[in-house]
């Protein structure tokens, strides 16, 4: 195979293409190369492996010019000296390689093949399949580095078959899985003799079974000996196959089994004769042209179509894109395999195998995928995959509520029904579970393709189920029947019947909600048939609990199921009884109407009954999360305790005891020969430890000398070690002080270090025995270091403090110790210069003379010193440099610990630093890599480029992955390159870029998701070794959390590898285990302290992400991968990369990793001793974004298919524990904010009542007391009411006993209670209400419209005021106009039954109200106030004349979108996000959303309202009909805004053209239509109140009706009559201008007018009622305004900061503060005249309500 003599033809195959433009331009080069070629024996394999083969551009070693050479005190040495790290290393190796690049793979350690026989596999596949030479090198070395990360710690044998069995044969490799769920083995079992595909699909039906051969153990067994008996050359050669197949397939990446086919293809053709005999190389590329292209472009079609050769998204939602799990799941069946044909119709699978490969650059794939699985938008989607979850609730509900309401099914004038009607009353419970098992087949029947097999189970099914409600639901018929006979029977069949049919029932409901559907007639998870092999492999291969854990499983859910249970019989139920007693079958007497006569309003208490049950069940559905997060948190507890985590371990002990346990648990002890004490090594972890710190400035000098270990004269003259005091005095109380700042950083940090220390930690290796692994980070255009600029510039006017001075508030201390460092640098340059003379020491350093540091930072404005306050700047803030920074620790902790635990290496070395140095750096590069993945690098403007640079000379050793893109030849697309550079790859002088390692022609543009996956997925083929961690460019890490990185990547549970071979007869048995896939860590968010919104943001992450996750991990359910968490990297890659991609679907990436690891059957695991930083998002509005986000991502997951697998196939304790961790929290918020509005409802029902009807008074036993005649005994209602109250005021508050819980555990009683008292004081309920608002809208909207669109709000920090217009426009959609309605229905209950629990409900929807404004910081600032108002005016009337960014119009028009949809249009590049890239909702949601739903709403006011005027008035006259009254009121505005409109059209269109010059024109036709849209809604309310004879309660009801009724038409309107939008807003300016030709209407310019004139009909309605909405916030944010002071404790309750540490006031010139105090007179004048009136329209008639009679003959009959 090898070719003895290659390096000698022609230039050397391994050079680097891109260092070589000219052959040998040099004669040194000339003689180098040659000596190289023959004395060297490594040169050509270290030039495979690092790029610079010519490392002599600088023969002679010279320092570079000084500026290189600034960070510090760095000096960076180009190329070789400063690299190689032994004198005899050739000059060719790679950088810092040394002779020796994979020292674990050398010739001494009996490696079964040599270097170089493995460069020869790699060149001899390349040669027959024409893969890219840079890729081949690019996987050589990652086969390298892979190998020798094993061999360090195994046998190279071992390293070589553990490594073959993960990636191709062994247990868990996913291609041995795959092989047989496709059911191959069958394939190739049949000779080639007969046509194998005929015969394979014969055998499948089951048509030929010669016995034993086809059976699967068998099989697996003959697998395992094929495995057994293979040289390790051809297991060599088979991973090299498929590394060199997975490196360059760019997006197909994401479908691995495809890669699997892919492979096997090709492995069959290179064993076959016909490859072996081919001599000629194949052209390069060819593998990328034939074989990924064709494949990329059918994924890259399925979502965008080229238009004026521009990408375009196309307007497909998912159910009709084809995406790549689709693609994925057709390698899956043997009967997907048969689809895949050739252009000239023949089947790939009639081909025999050797020649498949060869055949696949002719597949036409369009023609070969179909979707798997459809992800419609519906909320069926829950019904389907949470079926369990809604039979558990409402069935009960059923069984619970109709054995405590006789009264509803009793026999009319009596109180019981028949026993035998009870029983079978209550035993519909179990039809309910059917039905919705029924209603759940149907629904999945959507969603499965009725394709091959796969839906005959549901059939089955379905008939199934027919007959199950038949059985329970039949009985109740005839029942019913027996029973209503007027002569009753005596016998006993009709109870008998009864009772079986309850216990029917009972099974029913316990057998629907127990199993799982996917596991009924047919196991896709557990059955035998071959059938189902595929689907079991890849969705159901859960990885299984230890016992104890399953245990803890099952107790957890008996716990909360049995407390649930009890309390909501007792609680609810049982309550609820009487109630229902009083109210069932009440009729109500004595009221009519004048059309519907006494229909309606004699059942009004039946309506009030049937609000009142569905209010129940809501509350039955929110008691069960209450008692999850009870007991959830509760486990947890119990956890930490067990792991030794919590803070009631003796706090002493964890400081005194830490040295003892570093050396126990942080070195690896065990190999280490006691010449040492353990006091020296331990010395130097703790030294080196502290003064990282020192050198972050969490730490002054003086803390410093109390932390360290000092040298001392002992007594005797020896040297001692003495221990810091810290360690030994600790008693007392304010000992922390003294060693370091109280409550800083650094206490943090140590004290998190000790305690960590206290738990069990796997044992670590020798650091040259650990494994290799990589740090990934995907960066997009996140800030890589701030700029001065940036640091000491106020953003704008609302800004109000630099971003330093923020800092400087934050960091106190920080900040005072970098000004003392920069101070003593700054003296010692001085002395240097020698520039300071005698005089101006004589004065001694005044304090004026330090202002400049303490306010900036530095003196002189030489870089180096703006510099250290740029980077001091940006390590507190998120910026990448900090995430670097952070990072680079790893490496620091690797040096430190191997110098600490190999000494001899120290002595070998004798004084020789730098030496010693090299030698360190060798094995932190070895075993640790940083890359980050810098999708728009090429991009980069010069800023953003000179950032870059300053990481890579910071951090020579990082890596940068990015994308460069090549111009095509005309007409085609563009070429792109991954390319990876470093910071040892030298400078290209022409230009001036560095010169790439690799560079890797990628199918097409890789960015076809939204993003982030796919720019992971792009550098991933750059990692190296076996684990990865993935972290965000927004984290931190620490150096001594970097220490403990051998533990926690021995979590993976790989250390100790059994040295038998897995395909040894009996050695596979020691292979068994799950792979552990992910390791969760935990996450510090470092803006915790930050004000009440960072902290809450902190909360929510401390609770989710380290109590759910310890006791989810724990009971088997942690799914979300969280930023800072380990992957096992093979595991992953091999199974469709570390997150998934497709646009839209998978906008949370990361938990898709998660929920796909685990249904394949690997472990995830959480780590609770480790932790790094991440930033989280501080303003107001960023958080909401982020929630949007979220909520949006969820509503997405729900449609995912892996939710489907999981919902359907978990047994019930792990499906619990899923949908509670992870959808059922969303769900709650849905429901917590639908119990409010329900709730609403409920007391408005019952406000009509109570205000209509007489109510019985009752003695104190509750007995009526007589001489009431017809009177409603309603009081137990009242209760009912109460009790209700509470029950949604505890599942509020429970929301905040995690979080009291947790601070409890881990910091005492008494942060605890200062913790949560902060937060009540800084009203977080508030925010906590209004983000739940946030939440379910974002996932409702998401399930109905789809379109994760927001408007975004910057990152940027917290101290920004937004103006009233802005948070107006943002978050009126999503809360502000259903607080404002529930606010309406509010007043109106309190109106008419005042009970002071109401108070906590006028607190929760004002909430939802004012809470952006409440959050905003220095809202109540009085001249702020007034300029805002100024602002909210000119926004609502702007953008009519010209085109506005922000006005109220452009916010109208995007909120309308999201239904009509825009017309198509052009857009650029494919990752450009514009508003319209999101599909136009489908039609049965718009219809269900938008006009059905809507007129329900309106029909249940106007009901009330009828029922309120059916009885007759003061003088006892029958009111004239209510419906008239309200249609008059509720139309009446909007015909006559339509008459204004088309009069005005006219003028405008007679007029408009002659005014053209005037510009204003069109902005005064817009306020005249707007002021007269005002006055109508004014007038016609006016005359409401006057009808309604001024009485309060019934205008506001009235008021209620005709807002429902109105918003019913609008929303009918736009959704029935409009077509689709334009993208501009040419038509609004053409209908006030009168002027449409010129407009780029075309031929629409017709049909416009009449679809705007509808528009505006809509828009003058929303435009008054916004106008109004917004003077009445703005009148309810007065109130604060006027409290003096108010803005001081508005700031301190925002940020946490005392009064006299707040931010200035901004300061202002005189002329702009002549200017505004002009404004401020001016508009204060117009607010006060402008809320009088609308006060005045109100208040006036009710006072005067005697005085004003109008007599009109109209009036009386409406």
């Amino acid at each position: 195979m090898a070719h003895p003599a290659y390096g000698q033809q022609g230039p050397n195959p391994f050079g680097n293409p891109y260092t070589q433009q000219m052959p040998y331009p040099q004669a040194i080069r000339q003689d180098y190369d040659n000596d190289s070629e023959i004395g060297d024996p490594y040169t050509s394999t270290t030039r495979l492996a690092g790029n610079q083969p010519y490392y002599d551009q600088n023969p002679y070693g010279g320092r570079d010019s000084a500026s290189d050479a600034g960070h510090g005190n760095r000096s960076y040495a180009p190329s070789i000296n400063s690299q190689a790290s032994q004198p005899f290393g050739s000059p060719f190796a790679d950088p810092g390689q040394g002779s020796q690049p994979y020292p674990a793979w050398s010739v001494d350690r009996q490696i079964p093949i040599s270097t170089e026989e493995i460069e020869d596999i790699f060149l001899d596949l390349t040669q027959k399949f024409g893969f890219q030479r840079d890729s081949m090198r690019n996987m050589f070395d990652f086969l390298m580095q892979a190998l020798d990360s094993r061999a360090s710690r195994m046998s190279p044998n071992q390293a070589l078959l553990t490594l073959h069995a993960d990636y191709i044969g062994g247990q868990h490799a996913n291609y041995r899985k795959w092989y047989f769920a496709a059911q191959l083995n069958l394939d190739d079992a049949v000779g080639q003799s007969q046509n194998p595909g005929l015969q394979r699909l014969k055998s499948v039906k089951g048509a030929v079974k010669t016995p034993g051969s086809k059976h699967l153990d068998s099989a697996l067994n003959r697998w395992r000996n094929a495995m057994n008996n293979m040289s390790q050359y051809d297991r060599l050669r088979q991973i090299a196959l498929y590394l060199l197949c997975w490196g360059e397939a760019g997006n197909v990446r994401f479908v691995p089994e495809c890669l699997c086919f892919i492979f096997k293809c090709a492995d069959d053709y290179y064993r076959s004769p016909e490859c072996q005999n081919s001599i000629e190389p194949v052209q390069e590329g060819l593998y990328l042209q034939t074989i990924i292209k064709p494949l990329y472009k059918f994924m890259r079609d399925q979502g965008y179509e080229v238009a004026d050769g521009k990408f375009v998204r196309r307007e497909r939602d998912h159910d009709e894109i084809i995406g790549y799990d689709d693609i994925n799941q057709l390698f899956w069946y043997p009967e997907g395999l048969a689809r895949i044909v050739l252009e000239n119709n023949t089947r790939l699978v009639d081909i025999s195998p050797a020649k498949r490969f060869m055949n696949l650059r002719r597949v036409d794939w369009n023609r070969v995928f179909f979707k798997t699985y459809f992800e419609k938008r519906s909320t069926a989607h829950l019904l389907v995959n949470f079926n369990r979850i809604w039979i558990l609730h409402i069935a009960v509900y059923w069984f619970y509520t109709a054995f405590n309401s006789p009264k509803v099914y009793a026999p009319p004038n009596t109180n019981f029904p028949a026993p035998a009607m009870a029983w079978s009353a209550t035993a519909l419970g179990g039809a309910v579970a059917t039905l919705i098992m029924i209603f759940a087949t149907l629904a999945e029947f959507m969603y499965i393709p009725t394709t091959w097999n796969n839906a005959s189970h549901l059939t089955t099914r379905f008939i199934f189920l027919l007959v199950i409600l038949a059985l329970t639901g039949g009985p109740t018929v005839y029942i019913a029947y027996v029973e209503s006979r007027p002569n009753p029977t005596t016998s006993q069949i009709p109870l008998i019947v009864g009772i079986v049919q309850f216990f029917i029932s009972v099974v029913a409901t316990i057998t629907f909600g127990l199993f799982p559907s996917g596991r009924m007639f047919g196991d896709r998870v557990a059955g035998k048939s071959r059938k189902y092999m595929a689907s079991q492999t890849f969705t159901a291969s859960y990885p299984d609990l230890t016992r104890s854990a399953r245990a803890a499983s099952i107790l957890l859910w008996l716990l909360v199921f049995g407390c649930k249970f009890t309390e909501s019989y007792f609680f609810l139920t049982s309550s609820f009884s009487s109630p229902i007693a009083v109210m069932a079958q009440t009729k109500v007497q004595g009221c009519n109407d004048k059309y519907f006569g006494s229909a309606l309003c004699a059942n009004q208490v039946p309506f009030t009954l049937t609000i009142m049950y569905i209010m129940d069940l809501i509350l039955f559905f929110l008691d069960t999360y209450l008692w999850y997060i009870i007991w959830n948190v509760v486990f947890s507890i119990w956890r930490s305790f067990s792991l030794g985590l919590s803070i009631w371990t003796p706090w002493k002990d964890v400081y005194t005891r830490l040295p003892k346990r570093i050396y126990a648990k942080l070195l690896a002890t065990a190999e280490m020969e006691v010449k040492y004490k353990p006091k020296v090594l331990v010395s130097q972890i703790w030294n080196a430890v502290i003064i990282s710190m020192y050198r972050e400035h969490l730490l002054s000098i003086e803390h410093v000398q109390r932390l360290l270990y000092h040298q001392v004269d002992g007594p005797d003259g020896r040297r001692t070690l003495r221990a810091p005091p810290f360690f030994t005095n600790q008693d007392g109380a304010g000992f922390k002080n003294n060693f370091f700042p109280a409550d800083g950083e650094a206490e943090r940090r140590i004290s998190f270090f000790a305690s960590s220390l206290t738990t069990a930690l796997p044992e670590p290796l020798p650091v040259d025995a650990m494994p290799t692994f990589t740090v990934l980070v995907p960066h997009y255009s996140e800030k890589i270091l701030l700029s001065l600029r940036e640091i000491i510039r106020e953003e704008d006017q609302n800004t109000r403090v630099t971003l330093l001075e923020y800092l400087k508030q934050l960091h106190p201390v920080e900040w005072d110790n970098f000004v003392k460092d920069t101070k003593i640098l700054a003296e010692e340059s001085d002395a240097v210069d020698g520039t300071t003379t005698m005089n101006e020491k004589g004065h001694g350093n005044s304090k004026a003379d330090d202002l400049p540091f303490y306010c900036i930072g530095f003196k002189t404005s030489s870089p180096e010193y703006t510099l250290r306050t740029r980077i001091w700047a940006s390590l507190r803030a998120q910026t990448l440099y900090r995430t670097v920074s952070g990072m680079m620790n790893y490496s620091k902790a690797i040096k430190l610990l191997y110098r600490v635990e190999n000494p001899d290496i120290v002595s070998l070395f004798g004084g020789n630093t730098e030496r010693l140095e090299r030698e360190l750096e060798r094995m932190s590069r070895r075993k640790f890599k940083f890359c980050i993945s810098m999708q728009r690098f090429s991009k980069f403007n010069k800023e953003e480029q000179e950032n870059a640079e300053f990481l890579l000379r910071a951090y020579p050793d990082l890596q940068i992955a990015y994308l460069d893109e090549e111009a095509g030849p005309k007409g085609s697309d563009p070429k792109l390159y991954s390319v990876l550079i470093d910071g040892h790859s030298e400078i290209d002088e022409v230009s001036g870029k560095r010169k790439p390692k690799f560079r890797i022609e990628l199918p097409g543009n890789p960015i076809l998701g939204d993003g982030k996956s796919d720019n992971q997925n792009h550098a991933i083929v750059f990692y190296r070794g076996e684990y990865l961690q993935l972290i965000d460019a927004n984290q931190d890490n620490y150096l001594e959390e970097c220490l403990k990185i051998r533990n926690i990547l021995g979590e993976f549970e790989e250390y100790s590898i059994s040295s038998q071979s897995p395909y040894a007869q009996w050695g596979h048995k020691e292979f068994k285990r799950s792979p552990v896939a992910i390791v969760g860590t935990r996450e510090y968010i470092f803006s915790e302290n930050i004000g009440i919104l960072g902290d809450i943001a902190a909360g929510k992450e401390q609770t989710f992400g380290t109590m759910t996750a310890r006791a989810l991990s724990w009971i088997g359910g942690k799914l979300h991968y969280g930023h800072p968490d380990f992957l096992n990297a093979t595991f992953m890659t091999t199974r469709g990369g570390v997150s998934k991609a497709q646009k839209g679907l998978h906008l949370n990436e990361d938990i898709f990793a998660g929920m796909n690891a685990f249904g394949r059957g690997g472990r995830i695991k959480h780590s609770e001793y480790y932790q790094c930083g991440k930033g989280r998002d501080l303003g107001f509005g960023t958080i909401l974004n982020f929630q949007t986000k979220i909520g949006t991502g969820m509503g997405e997951q729900m449609l995912s298919r892996e939710y489907y697998y999981l919902g359907t196939q978990l047994p019930i304790d792990r499906f619990l524990t899923f949908y509670y961790g992870h959808p059922g929290f969303h769900i709650n918020n849905i429901l917590v904010i639908y119990s409010i509005q329900v709730f609403m409802v409920t007391l408005l029902y019952i406000g009509t009542l109570n205000k209509q009807l007489a109510i019985c008074q009752v003695d104190a036993q509750g007995t009526p007391l007589p001489g009431q005649p017809g009177c409603y005994m309603l009081i137990p209602v009242f209760d009912w009411i109460k009790r209700c109250i509470v029950s949604i005021f505890l599942v509020f508050f429970i929301a905040f006993l995690p979080l009291f819980l947790q601070e409890l555990v881990e910091r005492g009683t008494g942060k605890a209670m200062l913790r949560l008292g902060k937060h009540f004081l800084s009203l977080s309920p508030i925010f906590e209400v209004f983000s739940t608002q946030i939440y379910s809208q974002a996932i409702l909207s998401n399930l109905t419209f789809g379109g994760a669109r927001y408007i975004a709000t910057g990152r940027g920090f917290a101290t920004t005021r937004i103006s009233f217009s802005i948070l107006y426009s943002r978050f009126a959609g999503p809360s502000i106009y259903m607080g404002m309605r529930n606010l309406l229905l509010l007043l109106y209950a309190s109106l008419s039954i005042w009970i002071p629990h109401l108070i906590y409900f006028w607190f929760s929807v004002l909430s939802l109200c004012i809470a952006p404004f409440l959050f905003n910081p220095h809202q109540f600032a009085f001249a702020d106030f007034i300029i805002d108002y100024r602002e909210f005016l000119r926004w609502m009337s702007r953008g009519n004349s010209r085109t506005k960014a922000s006005s109220w119009y452009g916010y109208c028009r995007l909120s309308r979108t999201m239904i009509t949809g825009y017309k198509k249009k052009k857009l650029g590049h494919p990752s450009e996000k514009l508003s319209g890239d999101v599909p136009r909702a489908s039609w049965r949601a718009v219809v269900f959303s938008e006009v059905v739903w809507p007129i329900c709403l309106a029909a249940i006011f106007v009901i009330a309202y009828m029922f309120v005027k059916s009885f007759p008035n003061r003088n006892g006259e029958q009111n004239p009909s209510a419906l008239i009254r309200i249609a008059v009121i509720a139309i009446g505005p909007v015909v006559w805004n339509a008459a204004v409109l088309l009069a005005l059209f006219f003028i405008s269109l007679f007029l408009g053209p002659m005014f053209e010059k005037w510009t204003r024109f069109a902005s005064v036709m817009a306020a005249i239509a707007h002021f007269l849209a005002l006055v109508g809604i004014i007038a016609f309310f006016e005359f409401f109140w006057f009808l309604e004879l001024w009485d309060a309660s019934h205008a506001v009801l009235g008021v209620i009706s005709i807002i429902a009724i109105q918003r019913a038409i609008q929303k009918i309107l736009i959704a029935v009559f409009l077509s689709r939008e334009f993208k501009h807003d040419e038509t609004n300016r053409a209908w006030w201008t009168g002027k449409w030709y010129g407009r780029g209407l075309g031929n629409s310019a017709m049909s416009q007018p009449a679809r705007e004139f509808i528009v505006k009909i809509v828009e003058m309605s929303l435009w008054s009622s916004d106008f109004l909405l917004g003077h009445i916030l703005l009148m309810i944010l007065t109130v604060p305004v006027l409290i003096p002071f108010i803005d001081k404790l508005h700031s301190t309750m925002l940020f946490w900061l005392r009064p006299s540490k707040q931010i200035r006031a901004p300061l202002y010139s005189t002329k702009q503060k002549r200017q505004r105090r002009w404004i401020i007179i001016k508009y204060t004048l117009l607010y006060v005249i402008v809320v009088a009136g609308l006060a005045a329209l109100l208040i006036l008639p009710a006072i005067f309500r005697d005085h004003i009679t109008f007599h009109c003959t109209l009036c009386q009959n409406i």
